[in-house]
């Protein structure tokens, strides 16, 4: 997919009237209030609130990885309801990159396994998935580690691996939870000028919630997760 050079580009991920209700305790607790989202191919959209305002479970449910209790999630044209597990699992291999806020890097797999897993999910080779994975982590950085394993990485290069995983599959929407949490400033700078480039080139749409006020600043545009719905916020000066 291109950037829509002479018109406005296609909506990738569009919601309308989420909402997400838990039944526990003496009274249910309404999280999302019929939210509305709609986010446009190469689009970067920053979502920020308070802790506990509901930020993850939102990225949950835009993710497939949580149904909401009213509404709707549709991913590139395609409803999220419609699709059983299995498809929602191909759904998501195909189209959704997950930066998550605890990397969840597996264990026994080196960096450049981890970073090829979604491609050798999707059935291609492991030298193929492998080659193309390496590319990734050169971009972030990466590629001198490549061999090692999470535990023996640092907090920081463990979320650069998880970055290069969501990146591999060339997705057309990637979702993070505080991606630059753990980097420092120059690597953040890099990882950002990355999301950039994608957004630009492969018309890659963006949803990341984030308290780094910098990287909120650096996105399209920044809405504000308050009381289960999202607020346009004006551009930082």
């Amino acid at each position: 997919m291109s950037i829509n050079t002479g018109q406005e580009a296609a909506v990738m991920l569009d919601c309308q009237t989420l909402t997400r209700t838990y039944s526990e305790g003496p009274q249910d607790l309404t999280v999302l209030d019929k939210l509305n989202l709609q986010v446009r191919a190469g689009e970067r959209v920053a979502i920020v609130g308070s802790s506990g305002s509901g930020k993850t479970t939102l990225l949950n449910l835009l993710g497939g990885l949580d149904r909401p209790s009213e509404g709707s999630v549709v991913i590139a044209g395609e409803p999220l309801s419609g699709l059983n597990e299995a498809a929602l699992g191909s759904f998501r291999n195909r189209y959704i990159g997950f930066v998550y806020q605890f990397h969840h890097l597996l264990a026994e797999f080196t960096a450049l396994e981890n970073a090829a897993l979604p491609l050798i999910i999707r059935g291609q080779s492991k030298k193929a998935a492998e080659k193309r994975a390496m590319q990734i982590l050169e971009r972030v950085g990466m590629q001198p580690r490549a061999d090692h394993k999470p535990g023996e990485l640092s907090g920081g290069e463990r979320q650069r691996v998880a970055i290069a995983r969501a990146l591999v599959t060339d997705p057309s929407l990637v979702l993070m939870d505080e991606p630059t949490g753990n980097l420092d400033q120059t690597t953040a700078a890099t990882i950002l000028a990355l999301m950039d480039e994608l957004a630009k080139e492969s018309a890659c749409a963006f949803v990341i919630v984030t308290h780094d006020v910098s990287l909120a600043a650096h996105q399209d545009r920044v809405l504000k997760l308050d009381a289960g719905k999202l607020v346009e916020q004006a551009p930082a000066l």
